[in-house]
């Protein structure tokens, strides 16, 4: 279980044990060594046979995919080795910023701003002016602080709870306690492989369009395919166990039970052509912002380009949408008043993500003008007249809390957010069909869209545990 400790004001989450829960067991068939048998390959008939590049099992793991059996009728030997995400990925032992840092920051601004004020009089005074020196905060930072007033005391009160429960049954642990090696720096695996420009590639590959309502399944027994197969098409691990696939040379694991679509915006249709509907849509957009204009570290979309989701043709009646925001206040009013009405969405709730490190203290001192330890969610509901109308009268909806937190400590690689699925448990419907987009993860039960969906999936995140036949 992800959820550590619950109490009226939210959840304190195990992001990594809610990782590591799924059964990353990847079972490998593979000759006996006196076999000299030559792997071989099998590919569709209405695919390019030509691409260099290879998707589905491992090269080493090929032969397993299309020949059962040795030539002599032998059956093949097999290995199961399991995979753990990397749990260096989630020591995170002292705040990014620490109130000491911050405040020497500010003691250091206002010695600066003396200083330039100083220099600034003196060439003033030579001209026998003199100009006083004011602070004017534009709109969005007073539309900020007068939010962060509103909800200041609520992210306090709630977060302290939750935390002195994480401290007592040990899941959080003082700093005091923590050894000096735990603050060594992580090394990060290198983002070799751009699944953002496959998706590009995708685009100028001629559209397979007898395949476009047809799905991918990897089953029980692999098969290798190219890239090629995947573009766009959903693809489905219905299998048990976790699937190992290589595009352009860099290998990712597929937990079982997961399916999902790598694609752009421009090509999101496949989600709409297998005719299915989801009782639950989590959106993680790439808002727009000036650090990700300054550090190209991805591609954002506009909120007219937001708004253009396809929501209401992919969500069934009364579908729970959840949608991740910055702290920026324009984005929030934008999801409340723009793109939620536009969806036919009622928003039921706002909860708000909290961000703390191992010994429990929160990642950017609370009050800080520049980032804050927390971020938001906005919860709605699908609410057409029609759908209204026909939902049966018997059933009923339990209605969403306000205000609720999710605690925890978040992982080092950037916008890995915490999982939803066991704190949404109880307001939604059980097995029912569930998606979400902009992904950068997959999660067994969950359709999962976006044009980095498997960049989480590395297996440079992942170490093996043990291997065994």
């Amino acid at each position: 279980m992800s959820v550590v400790h619950q109490l009226s004001s939210g959840w304190l989450l195990d992001h990594l044990s809610f990782i590591n829960k799924i059964s990353y067991e990847l079972h490998q068939h593979h000759e006996p060594c006196c076999s000299k048998n030559e792997p071989t390959s099998v590919h569709l008939d209405s695919l390019h046979k030509d691409s260099v590049f290879s998707f589905g099992a491992s090269p080493a793991f090929i032969a397993s995919s299309s020949k059962p059996e040795n030539d002599d009728g032998g059956n093949r030997e097999m290995s199961m080795q399991k995979y753990v995400f990397r749990s260096e990925l989630f020591d995170v032992t002292k705040p990014y910023i620490t109130s000491a840092i911050h405040k020497e920051c500010q003691q250091s601004n206002e010695k600066e701003d003396l200083a330039n004020d100083v220099k600034k009089e003196a060439s003033i005074s030579i001209k026998r002016k003199k100009r006083k020196r004011c602070v004017v905060f534009n709109q969005g930072e007073l539309d900020a602080m007068e939010y962060h007033t509103k909800i200041r005391g609520l992210i306090l009160d709630g977060s302290s709870q939750l935390i002195q429960e994480g401290l007592k049954s040990g899941f959080l642990h003082p700093l005091s306690e923590k050894c000096d090696k735990c603050s060594k720096p992580v090394t990060l695996p290198l983002d070799t492989c751009s699944l953002s420009e496959l998706c590009e590639m995708a685009k100028h590959v001629p559209s397979l369009n007898e395949m476009e309502l047809q799905t991918l399944q990897l089953m029980e027994d692999d098969i290798s395919v190219t890239e090629q197969d995947l573009f766009s098409r959903i693809v489905e691990n219905n299998s048990s166990f976790t699937k190992m696939i290589t595009l352009m040379g860099q290998k990712y694991l597929l937990p079982p039970k997961s399916s999902f679509l790598l694609s752009d915006i421009s090509c999101i249709y496949p989600l709409l052509n297998c005719r299915k509907t989801y009782d639950v849509i989590v959106i993680d957009p790439p808002w727009q912002n000036k650090s990700v204009k300054r550090s190209n570290r991805y591609s954002y979309l506009s909120p007219l380009q937001i708004k253009q989701i396809p929501i209401p043709k992919l969500a069934a009646p009364n579908c729970l949408v959840v949608t991740w925001v910055t702290n920026r206040q324009k984005h929030l009013r934008f999801v409340k008043e723009e793109l939620y009405p536009s969806w036919s969405v009622e928003i039921v709730a706002e909860w708000h993500w909290v961000k703390i490190t191992n010994s429990g203290e929160f990642v950017f001192p609370i009050d800080s003008p520049h980032k804050k330890p927390y971020e938001v969610l906005v919860l709605g509901r699908v609410r057409e007249r029609a759908a209204l109308l026909l939902r049966n009268a018997e059933v009923k909806e339990l209605s969403i809390p306000d205000h609720k937190l999710i605690v925890s400590v978040p992982c080092i690689l950037h916008s890995h957010k915490p999982p939803l699925a066991e704190v949404l448990k109880d307001y939604i419907k059980p097995e029912g069909e569930y998606l979400e987009l902009f992904a950068r993860n997959l999660q067994p039960g969950w359709t999962s869209w976006g044009n980095e969906v498997l960049k989480f999936q590395h297996m440079d995140y992942f170490v093996a545990l043990e291997s065994r036949s």
